[in-house]
This record gives C-alpha cells, structure tokens and sequence, in this order.
C-alpha cells in the first residue's frame, strides 16, 4: 500500500525514549478518536435493529424467528465480502475505501425503514452485511501500519471501546428516539430510529476522505524524524508466519484456530448486541428510554474491563490466560442471567459480568493475526479470522429467536451462548504453542 514502505532500521537517528512515546501519542491521538468515533457509528447501525424490534416485531406481525433470522443474515453478506474488502483497501488505500464502506452502509441503514416484508427486512440486511464488511477488519489492519505489536493490545482497546461507547450512547438515544417520535410525520418509532442513526455514519464517511492518512508517508501531521521512527519499529517486526500468500493464509491452520475462538466470541458479544434491550425488559422494565437507560449499565462495565484486561495483556506481554479468563467470565455471566430473568438488579448485574467478559477478549485476541501476518497475507488473515468469526452474527440471534420463540424464553438460548464461549476457552488453552506474546 503506498505510503506503508518501511526504511530500514540503520536510517532512524537514535530516539530517546521520551521522543518514542511522544510520537507514538501524537499519532494516537490524531487517529484512534476519529476512528473510535466511525466504529460507534458503525455499531449503531449495525445493531439498532434490537431497539427497533421493540416496536417493529408488532408492527408488521413478524415473529421472533422472522426478527432472529434477519438479523443475523447481516452477517452471511458481512462473510462474503470481507476478505475481497480487505483485499482491495490493501490495495487502494484505507481512506478511499473506509469512506465507501461508510456511505453505502448509511445509505442500506436508512432504507430499513421502509421495510414492509419478512423478505424486504432479509435482503436489506443482507445488503447492509455487503456495505460495512471490510470496515473493521480493515481498521485492524489500518493499525497495524502505524503500530508494533507491543503497542497494539492497548491501540485495539482504545478503537474497540467504540462498541461498549455505542452501547452507553446507543441505548439511552436508540430509547429516546422510540419515545419521542413515534407517529412523527407519519412514521413509527423504528422507523424514526432507522433513519437517524444512519446520519453520522454519512456525515463521517465524507469526513474520512479528507482526515484519514492511507499511511505513514502520507500523514503530512508527522514530520521526518517521527516518520522515519515509525517505519522503523515497524520493519523491525519480522513476522511470525512465513506465508505470504493469500492460499498460505488458507491453508495455515492458527488461522483457522483464531476463527474458531473468534467464532466463539462472537456468539457472546451478539447474544448481547441484538438481546439485551428484550433481556431488560423481560426483567420487567417496559418503558423505552428506561430500557434504553438501563443498557447502559452492562455496556460502561465493559468499557472498564477491556481497558484495564488490555493494558494488563500489554504490560505482562501475556495474552493466552487474558483471553480464557475472559471468556470463562462471560460464559458465567450469560449462564447466572438466566436464573435471574425477574429481577432487574440481579439480571444488570449478571448481564454486565457477561458483557464485560466479552468485550474484554476482543482486543486481546486481534493481537494474535497482527503479530502472526504482514501484508496481503494480513489482509486476507484478518479479513478471513473476522469474517468467519462473525458467522457467530448470524448464528446467535437466530438461535435464540428460534428458541425463545420455542420456549418463550431466552434462558435455553444463553446457555447455548454461555457453553460456545467454555468451547472458545478450552480452544485458548489447549493452544500451548501459541505465544503468550502477542
């Protein structure tokens, strides 16, 4: 990708270590708020379809396989464009293609609220998983050209937090906006939800086009000594992997490892995403904006966590027994929700132990394809790891909508949950060989 070339170490004058982090938070500072805030927008989009299904479901007479299947079909779109995603921006560059993807998806978001049919709701979900797929593996990788892998448990938290932020901001507006304008107009409260929330996805789509530096070479904000410092930390990280090529990627079996414990994740931070405003209000808090306040609970305790397991990871170098505890305690928390459904203390509390538990693997698990890729085999890696991960997108939701529908209950569907995140567990720690670095 122009403007990623590394100069070799021998050309970097040498740097104190005082000039080292002050370049390394000069150029977190001018990247990891703007993206932070792109990934929020992201995450309102992709997930505001469990505060519409409050109001939607009855609407238009969908049942809750009907809701369960078409969220998770966002995610059969998401795999089959991901890796070509991350392929071509590899290719073309992140601002030209970050920018793409957050304008078509805005636009995708926004037409769900003319929504009529079962079919009309699948395919514009499928459509949606086909406009956003690439963006955040693509930032994953974006990371990766500007920092080493010692940096990069804390750099994945500060952009991934984008998710809990989304939640602690998502809920209480996402709960605001049902209330305040139903009937507005003429339209119902989703549909009101559906087109305002796809507005700063737009808005910052343009705005990449004019603030995101493909590269290093290309960020007119660094000067040449602090180029030539960031090039060189980065050539100095031969990789872990000798393959290159994308069929190297497909046929490395870490990969496949990593996509399976992604996979596991992924069940946990969905069953989360798309059911914890009906969680809460099973609970018996019926109110939408008090629904959505309360969302905000196990979203902030989330917040905490992957900053405080990141920088833990990051300072003991240590990442595999980071990532199984983590996973042991979200299946926890999903397994106590269960036996607490009738109190809403008691089902925050359970709720904020299991959001906590999977928001904090996430950054700690993206250290592991960063440090084992480079190049195209990284963009392929990554793009493959979180494509077949997020297949988890689609299995979750529907899982527990064909259940809960089964059962009335999602008890039986967050146990499944809670049993897919033990498997991602015993998956960690089964893998000696993998480096405790990440």
């Amino acid at each position: 990708m122009a403007g990623t070339a590394a100069r070799p170490a021998a050309c970097l004058e040498p740097a104190t270590r005082t000039f080292e982090d002050a370049t390394y938070a000069k150029v977190t500072w001018r990247l990891l708020p703007f993206l932070f805030i792109c990934y929020v927008a992201a995450y309102l989009d992709r997930v505001n379809v469990g505060f519409a299904k409050l109001q939607m479901l009855n609407d238009l007479q969908f049942s809750e396989a009907v809701y369960g299947l078409g969220a998770g079909i966002f995610f059969i779109g998401y795999f089959l464009f991901e890796v070509p995603s991350n392929i071509l921006m590899h290719r073309l560059g992140a601002r030209v293609w970050i920018a793409r993807i957050m304008v078509t998806w805005a636009v995708v978001s926004a037409l769900t609220m003319f929504v009529k049919t079962p079919a009309m709701f699948y395919v514009l979900r499928f459509v949606l998983g086909l406009a956003e797929a690439g963006f955040f593996p693509g930032i994953v990788l974006y990371l990766t050209y500007w920092f080493p892998s010692a940096r990069r448990g804390r750099m994945n938290a500060f952009f991934m937090i984008g998710i809990p932020v989304a939640g602690v901001i998502g809920g209480p507006l996402s709960g605001w906006i049902m209330q305040v304008f139903n009937g507005v107009h003429g339209l119902a409260n989703w549909q009101w939800l559906f087109l305002l929330e796809a507005l700063p996805s737009l808005v910052l789509g343009i705005a990449v086009l004019f603030l995101l530096p493909n590269g290093i070479r290309s960020a007119a904000w660094l000067d040449e000594r602090e180029k030539l410092l960031l090039e060189a930390n980065i050539a100095r990280e031969a990789p872990a992997s000798p393959d290159h090529s994308l069929k190297g990627v497909i046929s490395n079996r870490r990969v496949w490892w990593l996509a399976a414990i992604y996979f596991c994740c992924m069940m946990g931070l969905y069953g989360v995403s798309f059911y914890l405003p009906t969680l809460i209000a099973t609970s018996g808090v019926k109110d939408p904006l008090q629904v959505g306040l309360l969302t905000a609970v196990p979203y902030t305790a989330g917040i905490f966590a992957m900053i405080l397991v990141a920088r833990s990871s990051d300072r003991s170098k240590e990442r595999r027994w980071h990532l199984a505890l983590a996973a042991i305690a979200a299946a926890i928390g999903f397994y106590a929700s269960t036996l607490h459904s009738g109190s809403v203390g008691l089902s925050l509390l359970t709720l904020s132990i299991a959001t906590a538990g999977v928001l904090s693997m996430m950054p700690v698990f993206w250290t592991y394809p960063s440090a084992l890729l480079t190049g195209t085999a990284a963009a392929a890696g990554i793009a493959l790891i979180n494509s077949i991960g997020n297949l988890a997108g689609f299995v979750s939701p529907s899982v527990i909508g064909w259940m809960k529908q089964a059962t009335q209950s999602t008890n039986a569907g967050l146990i499944v949950v809670a049993i897919a995140l033990l498997v991602g567990s015993v998956l960690i720690l089964a893998q000696r060989t993998a480096s405790s670095r990440g």
